[in-house]
């Protein structure tokens, strides 16, 4: 996983509001899928995004699965 800075190629991209983001609006989060997969919080962007392959994304999403009561 790599941080970055908001750059011309991430605003870009298509992004949408996770479905692991809770209802309440508060705690957003917003993923851009591509080559790489983006992520950055909703109220924040400003503050870049974090860089995940496809595998680590997955393998994230894979262990958070297995956290749900």
């Amino acid at each position: 996983m790599r941080h970055q800075v908001a750059s011309n190629e991430s605003d870009r991209m298509a992004w949408h509001k996770s479905s692991y983001s809770g209802g309440g609006g508060g705690n957003c989060v917003e993923v851009a899928e591509g080559r790489s997969v983006l992520v950055r919080d909703t109220q924040h962007r400003e503050l870049g995004h974090l860089t995940f392959t496809s595998p680590e994304w997955a393998g994230l999403l894979s262990a958070l699965k297995m956290l749900r009561p």
